[in-house]
């Protein structure tokens, strides 16, 4: 289970430094494949998964089987929890928004009761 953490914690460390890291500013700003990739946590957070999936033996801190599914599961693996995390935190610490239909509702009610008025 604590192999489980210390991969999540690294793929999301590497993705948001991939994403959101200054040193990779130029790759971000190109058109094309690359561009999109470095832009998106999901898309980065699978590759990033799959690569530490691979150097998965080198390591102590987890060790997965090297096999072609192991690196697609833990590439999605990867991918989902770097973009939770990725959208829950950010430079300014956690961010909790609550969307609900209530919400909405009070928007429609007040748009109603401002047009009364």
């Amino acid at each position: 289970m604590l192999q489980l953490i210390y991969f999540i914690l690294i793929s999301y460390g590497l993705t948001s430094i991939l994403c959101y890291g200054s040193i990779f500013d130029m790759v971000r700003a190109l058109d094309g494949f690359m561009g999109k990739l470095f832009n998106c946590p999901m898309c980065t957070g699978f590759w990033v998964g799959v690569i530490l999936c691979g150097v998965s033996p080198y390591t102590e801190l987890f060790s997965f089987d090297c096999s072609f599914i192991n690196c697609i599961l833990l590439g999605c693996l990867s991918s989902g929890t770097s973009y939770i995390l990725s959208m829950g935190v950010d430079d300014d610490g956690f961010n909790f928004k609550i969307k609900s239909g209530a919400q909405s509702l009070d928007n429609e009610v007040d748009e109603e009761t401002a047009n009364k008025l």
